[in-house]
């Protein structure tokens, strides 16, 4: 059995695994602000008790800290991430969960940024190649002007709260 390459930043990396590290480690470098946008949280292990660890543990560590993901179909989060979609209930005045209109579900890649400054970047969702990279502000900016993009594209706002009459 082949040994999977070392995580080398701002270089091109294939695998599952390596991509599931590479988003450890940019999570983990987050302290203040965390964007994330996937298809539907199905790839890059987010179901896990590694990943709402790491997130949970990025809510909790500075009280300004905030979290925005931008899912194109929210389905899977609150069916299969139900740790994930807990800490909406927690962590509601820190944390929002978007799902994008169709306009926006034509976009096939995925990626997280932490700070503005760290991030990783799944070319597409249905290959394992991406790219991550640390202390990155200028490619972090571009993401960030997409991640804008998308914001602007969402359709509906995922809450875990339940509210009635």
């Amino acid at each position: 059995m082949m040994d999977e390459p070392e995580l080398i930043a701002d270089s091109v990396i294939m695998g599952e695994r390596n991509y599931v590290a590479a988003l450890d480690l940019v999570i983990a470098q987050a302290e203040n602000h965390l964007l994330i946008f996937d298809q539907d949280f199905s790839k890059g292990d987010y179901a896990s008790l590694k990943r709402f660890a790491l997130i949970q543990d990025f809510l909790t560590k500075n009280t300004q800290s905030q979290l925005t993901i931008i899912l194109q179909n929210a389905q899977f989060f609150t069916v299969n991430c139900p740790r994930l979609y807990e800490l909406l209930t927690v962590y509601a005045h820190k944390m929002r969960v978007y799902e994008t209109n169709d306009f926006a579900k034509i976009a096939k890649d995925c990626f997280v940024i932490a700070d503005k400054k760290h991030y990783c970047r799944r070319f597409h969702i249905d290959q394992a190649r991406f790219k991550f990279a640390l202390n990155d502000v200028e490619t972090s900016a571009s993401l960030l002007l997409r991640y804008d993009e998308l914001l602007a594209e969402t359709a509906e706002v995922i809450s875990a709260i339940k509210l009635g009459l």
